[in-house]
């Protein structure tokens, strides 16, 4: 047994041990005299879209699971997806190179396993968290319900309603100590005995820490629910995105492979062409009907409009002897519109003394994807080459590449800069074409899954799904057309062991897959036509125990056979595919402890080992911190005044696949205030880094380390009425 089973197996039979004692002191059954389970807050799902689909319970889910609620956000002065995943075991972040969210589940790295109300939202961007109720982060494969991809785990944001019968509203006001500035807003009104309107809206001046940052984002969600009848509600909903900022791209490693601590504050991009820009249209419709008391249904309608561009220069290269850097760069545009339609229906029913919760669906997805690169083209680097002249780290320049000084400002704006050797250089984004394609999508799928109470005691899950994958490629500079179609089937099943109301012991084994397009679907050129797509499996088991007093325990051991493509150590542009198998286990602590104090806790451990066809090959996947533990305690100091305070924990990890550079361990504390004023009012501060350390939270390629913020303050009001 490795030491990754064996810690796992210590910590899973003492929380067995446990269990028993802790079952006396257990809340009682949360259904109510006719044995209807109660729709509370620790249930997934209610009358609102989300993850799971169905009415069950968290402890009941075969599967580990952390869920942030709106008010966790706020509380903690959350903006981004981020600084949420600090504080999920077991998931970190990606650089997602300045210009998008990247997460890594479990050492899988994915820029498109994110979902809003249940439906795929795979385009790359920020994504704001102002309309938002909660975000559930699901950990492990399970392409049953949501189809390609999910290899790590999924994210799922479950937006805001209209609440019928209420008139209410709120928002928030804040700064901090950067200069940014954010105003958000949440209204509600009665239009009717059975109509609400509901608008969130956003506006954020963006400010940080680095040199040349800024930009600005607008969001705005007006939705509409209808109840059509006792049995019916209908919700409508439209969101605009407006989003700009500059992208950051982190500072190079040394000699020694760690992040050079002396360039902390040089940014490496160009002021005026280091961008994003991202203009979204977002329809949702779903509609919502209970044919019996045992029956329902969900029909949802989803379409996006996604007008997305970023430009940026960024590290490559760094020569310690003479702190210069190589810089490369390219322009990139996507235009994509996704079509969603998706439906189940839910029965809840028994086969003699059988309990069953069966969900039957299908969902139809067409895309339309559109998508240009250009690279960089400095002038001057064609001479270099023309004339042979060579440095002595870096080799021959390429066209698309260029060497500077490593100094502050850096020398280069608005496409016109200074190279290492003092000559003036211009680049140009129109003469190097990378790639030019265009992309059609269209995924069938259906799926069906048993959730089969046998007794009091024992549940099994047991599913599967069918998807058709068709993708056709249009490669415009080539004049070709490429096409595959990808069928598979993608089982789940489960078994939940209930030794008492509040306990359950769980194990898991599901699947999911990828075509070899890739998560973004650009291409499938050369090999890529010809090879099937990689199947991903996920061994799990684990404990769940509900505490009376609303705390919650769970700890998973897992098993993760995973192959995904990476960017190439030495070329960023290109991507290997990179076998690799994880393992590891997560143990996470949420809820109230007294009536003063609620905390959350979560501490992972992650072992990992890639491996290509010619067997193990001794390096660990990128990435993969082994060690992560974050914690957040919250404290009613009086009725009025509270306090937080947390710290969150990475270890060390390997920036790329050849385990040739790192990114050093690091603690972060963080803390927080508030005092209500009135039932209306709260005032607030949060700091983050209260130490000022300086630490690298993550990176995209070698020489691209982001850095950390430093010590920093947060002030907001809020407003309810």
């Amino acid at each position: 047994m490795n030491t990754t089973s064996m810690r796992a197996a210590l910590f899973l039979t003492s929380a067995l041990f446990a269990a028993p004692a802790l079952a006396e002191d257990a809340a009682e059954d949360r259904r109510d005299a006719e044995g209807n389970i109660i729709v509370a807050g620790d249930v997934l799902y209610s009358n609102q879209i989300n993850a799971l689909r169905t009415p069950t319970e968290i402890i009941d889910v075969p599967q580990s699971l952390t869920i942030t609620t709106q008010e966790e956000i706020l509380d903690r002065g959350w903006t981004s997806i981020g600084q949420l995943v600090d504080y999920t075991p077991g998931v970190t972040t990606s650089q997602g190179e300045g210009h998008r969210d990247a997460i890594v589940f479990r050492g899988v790295r994915s820029t498109a396993d994110f979902f809003i109300d249940g439906v795929r939202d795979d385009v790359q961007y920020y994504r704001s968290l102002y309309n938002l109720e909660q975000i559930e982060i699901l950990r492990g494969p399970n392409a049953l319900l949501f189809g390609r991809g999910g290899t790590g785990g999924i994210l799922n944001r479950v937006t805001k309603k209209g609440v019928i019968g209420q008139t209410f509203g709120g928002g928030q006001i804040a700064l901090d100590t950067f200069g940014e500035v954010i105003v958000q807003g949440d209204i509600n009104v009665q239009a009717g005995d059975k109509v609400a309107v509901r608008i969130n809206a956003m506006y954020e001046s963006l400010n940080n820490h680095r040199d040349l940052y800024d930009g600005d984002r607008v969001g705005f969600n007006p939705t509409v629910r209808f109840d059509l009848s006792e049995r019916t509600t209908l919700d409508l909903s439209y969101e605009y995105a407006n989003h700009e900022r500059f992208v950051d791209r982190g500072i190079p490693t040394g000699a020694d492979g760690r992040p050079v601590e002396a360039l902390e504050d040089i940014t490496f991009g160009d002021e005026f062409q280091n961008f994003t820009q991202l203009e979204a249209h977002l329809l949702r419709a779903n509609l919502s009907h209970e044919f019996s008391d045992n029956v329902k249904g969900n029909f949802a309608a989803f379409y996006g409009d996604y007008d997305k561009v970023y430009v940026n220069l960024f590290n490559t290269g760094y020569d310690p002897a003479t702190n210069r850097v190589e810089v490369d760069g390219y322009i990139d545009d996507t235009q994509r519109q996704n079509l969603i339609l998706s439906g189940n229906l839910i029965g809840e029913f028994e086969t003699g003394s059988v309990g069953h919760t069966l969900i039957f669906g299908a969902e139809y997805i067409n895309t339309s994807s559109d998508q240009f690169r250009f690279n960089s083209f400095f002038d001057t680097s064609a001479d270099d080459v023309a004339n042979g002249v060579v440095d002595p780290f870096f080799g021959a320049a390429r066209t698309d590449q260029a060497i500077f000084d490593a100094v502050r400002p850096f020398p280069i704006s608005n496409n016109v800069g200074t190279l290492a050797d003092g000559r003036t250089t211009t680049n140009d984004y129109s003469v190097n074409l990378n790639d030019d394609t265009r992309v059609t999508i269209d995924v069938v799928s259906a799926y069906i899954q048993d959730e089969i109470k046998l007794t009091d005691w024992l549940n099994v899950v047991v599913g599967a799904r069918f998807d058709s994958f068709d993708i056709e490629v249009f490669n415009v500079p080539g004049n070709e057309v490429r096409s595959r179609k990808d069928e598979e089937i993608s089982p789940r099943a489960g078994v939940i062991f209930k030794p008492a109301q509040n306990i359950s012991l769980y194990a898991s084994y599901s699947e999911s897959f990828l075509p070899r397009s890739g998560e973004q679907f650009a291409n499938i050129n050369g090999a890529n036509n010809a090879l099937d797509p990689n199947t991903f499996t996920n061994l799990e088991a684990g404990i769940k125990v509900d505490f009376d007093t609303g705390l919650s325990l769970t700890a998973a051991v897992f098993e993760i056979e995973q192959s995904s493509p990476q960017p190439n150590d030495n070329d960023p542009a290109t991507l290997d595919v990179i076998d690799s198998t994880i393992e590891g286990f997560e143990i996470q602590l949420n809820g109230r402890v007294t009536d003063f104090w609620t905390v959350q806790a979560g501490y992972s451990y992650l072992d990992g080992e890639q491996v290509n066809r010619t067997g193990p090959t001794g390096l660990r996947p990128r990435e993969l911190p082994e060690n992560m533990f974050s914690l957040w305690n919250d404290f009613q100091a009086t009725e009025t005044v509270g306090l937080g305070v947390g710290l969150t924990y990475q270890d060390e990890s390997f920036i790329n696949n050849g385990n040739t550079a790192t990114l050093p361990a690091y603690t972060r504390f963080d803390a927080a205030a508030w005092w209500d004023v009135s039932d209306r009012f709260r005032v607030q501060i949060n700091i983050e880094n209260l130490t000022d350390e300086l630490y690298f939270p993550n990176s995209h390629a070698t020489h691209q380390a982001t850095v950390g913020a430093p010590v920093n303050a947060r002030f907001a009001l809020t407003a309810r009425f």
